[in-house]
């Protein structure tokens, strides 16, 4: 099945969501001021968020001025538009990493976020993916709290037949993060994906460790190679721009792959990310598969989201 038809499929729940305030509102003709207001009014309930739904309803209202439209159809092709534009304007919107060059490891992700959010599976995909265009990967079991952590990345690694570098429960995570630099530069590896501990966003002392963890890397590998990833739960919603404006305080956040995009999922959070912190969308995640995290496409997901 192709990812637009998954992605259509997974988003069923969610367009049931937003159904209930906007998608419902393009359905019955004509459309009066009172629209205007309602089309506001869902986008906050959809986790939107206030200014950039405000944002929203102002463009398309202005285009619809301009157009001379008068039909809701064709308003709702409007908007699908603008909502796949204002995704695609961030620099690095749905854009598989590349690694590859000179030096060795020409990329180094390093993985963030909250407990569950599912990172280690991930990281293990991400593996998959890299290992399917050659290229040499080296896993890093920086998550030394979970008891499981290390053995469920060490599954990923023997899965994809990669070196994983573990060290016992308790150790210093970023000495972890190290010695797989260490290790990736040795065996010439083009990509080292670091998996960290889940973390709550608001507890300082787990977010310094983080910032410990990024400090390592970044002067073993210059900054230029780095790229920290926050693996956010599509389930979260409003709570899902909190965990990333806290991340990205602590870390300078290069992309979020979006997990557990199914039909429990909130598909508002996705634009204020984007829109507001300037964070692209690398990668959606639709279920357990190795082929179900995909790089993700603005105007597939704006499509899907209100077809």
């Amino acid at each position: 099945m192709a990812f637009f038809a998954r992605l259509k499929e997974k988003l069923q729940g969610v367009k049931e969501r937003w159904s209930d305030g906007i998608a419902s509102l393009f359905r019955e003709e004509p459309f009066d001021e009172a629209f205007w207001n309602e089309l506001e009014e869902g986008l906050i309930a959809g986790d939107v968020g206030v200014d950039l739904s405000e944002s929203l309803a102002g463009e398309l209202r202005r285009e619809a001025k301009k157009r001379g439209i008068t039909s809701k159809s064709e308003l709702r092709t409007v908007f699908v538009s603008i909502i796949a534009e204002r995704l695609s304007a961030v620099e690095g919107m749905g854009q598989p990493f590349e690694a590859g060059g000179p030096e060795h490891p020409s990329l180094v992700l390093l993985m963030a976020g909250v407990n569950g959010s599912g990172k280690t599976t991930s990281s293990g995909k991400l593996a998959m993916r890299f290992l399917s265009e050659g290229k040499r990967v080296v896993l890093a079991a920086a998550d030394t709290f979970r008891a499981a952590a290390a053995e469920q990345l060490q599954v990923w690694g023997e899965r994809a037949g990669v070196r994983v570098v573990a060290q016992k429960q308790g150790s210093d995570s970023a000495a972890v993060a190290f010695d797989a630099w260490q290790a990736a530069r040795a065996s010439s590896s083009d990509v080292l994906i670091v998996d960290t501990a889940g973390r709550l966003h608001a507890k300082r002392n787990l977010m310094e460790e983080l910032g410990k963890i990024h400090r390592v890397l970044t002067r073993e590998a210059g900054p230029e190679r780095i790229k920290t990833v926050l693996v956010l739960d599509a389930v979260t919603g409003q709570n899902g721009l909190a965990q990333a404006t806290a991340f990205n305080s602590a870390v300078p956040l290069s992309a979020v792959i979006l997990t557990k995009y199914d039909s429990t999922s909130k598909g508002g959070v996705v634009l204020p990310i984007a829109c507001d912190l300037k964070i692209p969308i690398r990668y959606i995640g639709l279920g357990e598969d190795i082929e179900d995290l995909s790089p993700f496409d603005p105007s597939e997901f704006a499509a899907a989201l209100m077809e």
